[in-house]
């Protein structure tokens, strides 16, 4: 994939809409998969989506230690569009192994234990959905990390090969939750107990008022380590 290429694509939709952008690509590619991880922006996504092909690849990464909310809103969001969400679960076998090596909750000991653990339970997994995936789209937006500032809309991931596009990388929290309401979008309801993020139980806590929206995730580590390896740089 041509540098050039990605740069005029971005410049083609510098101006455009979400829909438009979401249209864009399900109209000039084959293969398009958004990966959901059920949190907010990724339900806005899904209804975008859904509202233009009914048939469109949304999957998600069951890690094995996702919330019960989490559970909820996936059934949820199935039942509202007349879907299923395709899921992804790790390999038992390194499963049982990661759990020989650093036990139960290992992740807390080390960075280096907690991203074997996400690599585990989601950097394979997510490889094994973009297999055959031409363009993946995603839900980040600058304003949720430091991590994520510098990220544009359209890109070519390295990691993954493939085009990797961020259809709300401009929008805040209030165009979020804004767009929730006015859709009657199904949302993870841990959102109203203080999560303004989202992932597995072990590592996922709610917010103190006044702190970072990402302060909840991996809350013990540095914020510019607050990445599990699904979105390198």
């Amino acid at each position: 994939m041509s540098k050039e290429l990605i740069e005029n694509i971005n410049k083609e939709l510098e101006n455009k809409s979400t829909q438009e952008v979401i249209s864009y690509f399900l109209t000039k590619f084959k293969n398009v998969a958004l990966s959901s991880s059920l949190a907010a922006e990724d339900q806005v996504l899904t209804d975008v989506i859904l509202k233009q092909d009914k048939n469109a690849t949304i999957f998600t990464l069951d890690t094995g230690r996702l919330h019960p909310e989490t559970y909820d809103v996936m059934d949820a969001t199935n039942l509202k569009y007349g879907v299923k969400i395709d899921v992804f679960f790790p390999n038992s076998e390194k499963v049982q192994e990661l759990y020989q090596t650093q036990g139960v909750n290992g992740q807390y000991e080390s960075i280096e234990n907690r991203k074997n653990c996400c690599n585990i339970r989601k950097i394979e997994p997510l490889k094994r959905a973009l297999k055959n995936v031409e363009v993946w789209i995603t839900g980040l937006r600058a304003a949720q990390s430091i991590t994520r500032v510098d990220m544009p809309l359209v890109e070519w991931d390295e990691n993954f090969k493939v085009i990797k596009v961020n259809p709300l990388i401009n929008w805040s929290e209030k165009d979020v939750w804004d767009y929730i309401k006015e859709n009657r979008v199904p949302y993870n309801k841990l959102h109203d107990k203080g999560f303004p993020s989202i992932g597995c139980a072990p590592c996922t806590r709610a917010i103190k008022e006044g702190e970072d929206i990402r302060a909840g995730r991996w809350w013990w580590e540095n914020p510019e380590h607050k990445e599990c390896g699904l979105h390198k740089k």
